[in-house]
């Protein structure tokens, strides 16, 4: 049997650069957490006068960005903090999460400074002038929406670029961002020797050199062919010119980036033999931390947003959602979908229709009957993602409805419902179009396991309904924050491999470890019954009939 083990007292530190702090987890080599830490920016850098992280730029329609010095900063003060809790000498490996679709500009000459740091400065002081745009776009960033077009046409067509690249052009991505700066600020992209993504950024500063960009945050970019796992030449050449050598060679999310630079040897103790692990985005890491390795796995966190992620061999891209190279393997993929009405909906009805109380609210979801006798409702107090659809509020009773063939049923739409209907259409149907899309690209179903994370994860009552339409168990984690976990396990998976110089099975590095480490997820709700399962997948089917109704009539593309 081989040898997976991790050298004894060696640590592993995993980061996650988010949009509002910078976190870290750091393993022991049985995958306990020994410490964990954050840097909020707003509070614990206040100078930079960011609200959440971010600036909201006023003069251009949707531009949100970060100051870039902000990120390398709070490098430096979390590596304060982290040295007076732990011997960073120990740590044998570090890797980390960016936010996704992040984006830096390096100034030409700029890998002298990354190559020459002086360990008596603090970074912060060292990296000034290290920068052609001084403010990163960031996810939130919705300014790019002619640029988006422009690269659709350019490469045969919105589905053309999603089966290419893994998703259609969105505005957050970071090619349409980059097409942005060539056309408006040439200057500055003529300036511009290098682009790092938020992840390969701050790989960057703890190498001392340029990071590759990983294949698994790459995808995120409407740059990358993922099946080959190349920059994609019909995709760089719709964007900007000469820019692939702007963006370096993609690599695997598990090999090494590079050893430590000295700066960090000299000024924080750490050992000139720690290993970086190329760092990759949040949902990947997320993904990592949560355990999910195997096709059929599939989490569903249910937070201010709601995304469903999981594995699968066979993606098939469509215009919703997005496929990227799986992050813990070599030739998988991770597919990702993400919901803007999530908790804040469902906090919005229940303030509406449940008393502004969530006991009241789990009253009427135990009230109600599975399938809600036929309701069906679509909830968006924000303008959704997916399906592409404006603010407001839909609903429809289906008649003729026996929990059978969909040929005789027929929707009428209404106005309202009574409360508890109004409750139990809202976690159905939101659940149905999980289920729906899930399906559509192409992922196993039932799911072979599904954990369930994010806040509504403490609610049974609604992981019942979720049990019911997925028709498997429903298992919950309690982690301080699988991002930096995520990572934490992909510095320790890096080490491994590298030590043995070929790619391990990820999960062979914890398998008989689950259930004595903070890794391990329990059991909350047992799957539904067979039958309901099988009357779901018919209301399922009528709920995508409307869906693609309303899109064709109210969609945003």
């Amino acid at each position: 049997m081989a040898d997976f083990s991790l050298p004894q007292d060696s640590l592993f530190l995993g980061f996650d650069s988010s949009t509002q702090s910078l976190k870290a987890t750091i393993l022991d080599f049985n995958f306990n957490i020994i410490a964990a830490e954050l840097v909020h920016f707003d509070s614990e850098l206040p100078h930079y006068k960011t609200k959440d992280g971010v600036y909201r730029d006023l003069s251009v329609n949707g531009r949100i960005v970060s100051p870039t010095l902000m990120w390398v900063e709070a490098l430096d003060t979390m590596l304060q903090k982290l040295s007076k809790k732990i011997d960073l000498g120990k740590v044998a490996a570090v890797s980390g999460s960016g936010q996704q679709h992040g984006s830096v500009y390096w100034k030409n000459g700029s890998s002298l400074i990354l190559s020459s740091l002086d360990p008596r400065k603090k970074l912060v002081e060292q990296f000034g002038e290290a920068f052609s745009i001084k403010e990163s776009p960031i996810w939130m960033d919705s300014s790019t929406t002619e640029q988006c077009r422009k690269i659709e046409e350019a490469v045969g067509g919105a589905l053309e670029l999603s089966c290419l690249t893994g998703s259609r052009a969105h505005e957050r991505y970071t090619g349409p961002q980059i097409r942005r700066i060539y056309e408006t600020q040439p200057e500055v992209y003529k300036q511009t020797e290098r682009i790092s993504l938020v992840s390969s950024f701050m790989a960057s500063l703890l190498i001392g050199s340029y990071a590759c960009i990983d294949e698994t945050d790459g995808a995120g970019m409407n740059l990358l062919d993922i099946r080959q796992r190349v920059w994609s030449k019909k995709a760089l050449d719709a964007t900007a010119p000469a820019l692939e050598e702007k963006l370096g060679v993609p690599a695997p999310a598990y090999a090494v980036a590079g050893f430590i630079a000295p700066y960090f040897v000299e000024r924080y103790q750490f050992s000139s033999d720690c290993l970086v692990i190329q760092w990759s985005g949040d949902n990947p890491n997320s993904l990592a931390g949560l355990t999910l390795n195997t096709p059929g796995d599939l989490a569903i966190s249910l937070g201010t947003s709601d995304t469903v992620f999981g594995i699968t061999d066979e993606p098939q891209p469509r215009l919703e959602g997005h496929v990227f190279p799986n992050p813990v393997d070599t030739k998988g993929f991770m597919v990702m979908l993400c919901y803007k009405n999530g908790s804040l909906t469902r906090e919005d009805i229940r303030n509406q229709f449940a008393d502004k109380s969530w006991d009241v609210f789990n009253t009427y979801l135990q009230q109600t009957p599975p399938l809600n006798d036929g309701k069906l409702g679509f909830y968006y107090k924000e303008h959704e993602i997916l399906p592409p659809l404006p603010v407001g509020f839909h609903r429809y009773i289906l008649r003729n409805f026996t929990g059978g063939a969909i040929d005789d049923v027929v929707e009428h739409e209404v106005d309202d419902f009574d409360a508890p209907s109004e409750v139990r259409a809202l976690i159905e149907g939101q659940f149905l179009s999980m289920r729906a899309h899930v399906q559509r690209f192409g992922m196993p179903f039932p799911p072979r396991r599904l954990i369930a994370t994010g806040g509504a994860s403490a609610n049974e009552c609604i992981l019942g309904s979720l049990a019911s339409i997925f028709g498997c168990d429903i298992y919950t984690v309690e982690r301080p924050d699988s991002a930096s976990l995520g990572a934490a396990l992909r510095a320790a998976h890096g080490w491994l491999c590298n030590a043995k110089g070929s790619f391990v099975p990820f999960e062979s590095m914890y398998k008989n470890k689950l259930e004595k480490t903070s890794l391990n997820s329990k059991l909350s709700v047992e799957a539904g019954e067979p039958v309901l399962v099988s009357k779901y997948a018919t209301v399922m089917k009528k709920r995508m009939e409307i869906e693609n109704r309303l899109v064709q009539k109210l969609g945003r593309w």
